[in-house]
């Protein structure tokens, strides 16, 4: 049975800040109750929307959060740890750009044991808030050699996805015991960066039954991929969804890799909703088609555009996006009321 998407919600991590509305829970809340909004997405790294710890140990804690999420007709839609779930598993090369994920004075082996002690505190979190679905980034090993020169060792990619897998199977088991999905977003600069490596981790993984996708089609812009077409391949395993335009118009100097410049530049870049080349109408009537439930999550990322527009025009165009799945066959008033006996007949059985 088709079922309808929920939404719009909307994922807090660029949008808070030190300045009020976005200073804390409450007051981001309002603000994005008044845009259209009906959950939010909380990232678990910014302390002034959520204290990680707390949710993770006190259902007292977190009835209290949603307490204050409800007071603006509000709810939670997922937890995220992108920033924690990256630092899962970093290749040297990216120690130094990644480091200020973690708390000051870290070294790399502390960050990782770090990281991995958030992950799963936020599967506690996630079940005491009642949630059964949780986002994350994968990290990655093996991200440094995704262009094949120099020539790949024999192997090197198939150990790498190993050890990736070995990191991620006692979190995995966590979550489990929590009752909770790890929905990883395919994104360039993590190992589950398409279709294909995402295979190769749920392969390496044992094919684990919490191991599910965080769908978001602007990454798939960006490299040429067939959004849609990876829909019918992936559907049964996405728990999430993010509501995130982009483009891609090369050049005759610059095409998917990008020159090396800034995102105003590059061919491929990340708009705001409605302002990329993402086809949502189809999207939505996918997902729909494949009876994903869950919540529609406006992700702005945008080079151009403020986030205070975005915010505002991504609510309405989410709302517009959304089908109401119907339960009744359009020709049902065409039955001819075939009864049991009749059937037999029409199947020319005796």
């Amino acid at each position: 049975m088709m079922k309808t998407i929920k939404g719009p919600a909307i994922f807090l991590a660029q949008f808070a800040d030190d300045k009020p509305p976005f200073n804390n829970l409450s007051n981001i809340a309002q603000w994005a109750a008044e845009l259209g909004y009906k959950a939010v997405q909380i990232p678990t790294w910014d302390t002034r929307l959520i204290d990680l710890d707390k949710a993770a140990e006190s259902k007292t804690y977190c009835d209290e959060l949603k307490g204050t999420l409800a007071e603006h007709g509000l709810e939670v839609s997922e937890l995220s740890t992108h920033l924690q779930g990256q630092l899962v598993a970093v290749h040297p090369a990216y120690e130094e750009l990644f480091k200020g994920f973690a708390p000051k004075g870290m070294n790399a082996k502390q960050r990782n044991i770090w990281a991995i002690d958030q992950v799963k505190k936020a599967a506690q979190a996630s079940q005491n808030l009642g949630l059964n679905v949780h986002a994350t980034f994968s990290g990655a090993l093996v991200w440094p050699y995704f262009y094949n020169w120099p020539q790949r060792p024999a192997g090197l990619i198939e150990k790498g996805f190993k050890e990736l897998a070995n990191r991620w199977l006692p979190i995995l088991n966590h979550f489990d015991e929590h009752g909770v999905d790890l929905c990883y977003e395919v994104h360039a600069g993590e190992d589950l960066h398409d279709g294909t490596s995402f295979e190769m981790f749920y392969e390496a993984t044992g094919k684990h039954k919490r191991v599910k996708l965080l769908y978001d089609p602007s990454h798939f812009i960006l490299q040429q991929l067939d959004y849609l077409a990876y829909i019918d391949h992936y559907h049964e395993f996405f728990g999430m969804f993010h509501v995130k335009d982009a483009e891609y118009n090369p050049t005759g100097k610059s095409g998917v890799y990008g020159g090396y410049q800034d995102w105003r530049e590059r061919p491929g870049r990340f708009r705001s909703i409605g302002d990329g080349q993402v086809d949502f109408q189809a999207i939505f009537s996918k997902m729909t088609q494949y009876g994903y439930d869950g919540w529609a999550v406006l992700e702005w990322e945008c080079c151009i555009k403020s986030p205070e527009q975005g915010a505002r025009e991504g609510a309405e165009y989410i709302s517009q996006f959304i089908i109401e799945a119907t339960q009744k066959n359009f020709d049902d008033f065409a039955d001819a009321g075939i009864s049991d006996e009749e059937f037999r007949k029409l199947l020319g059985i005796d």
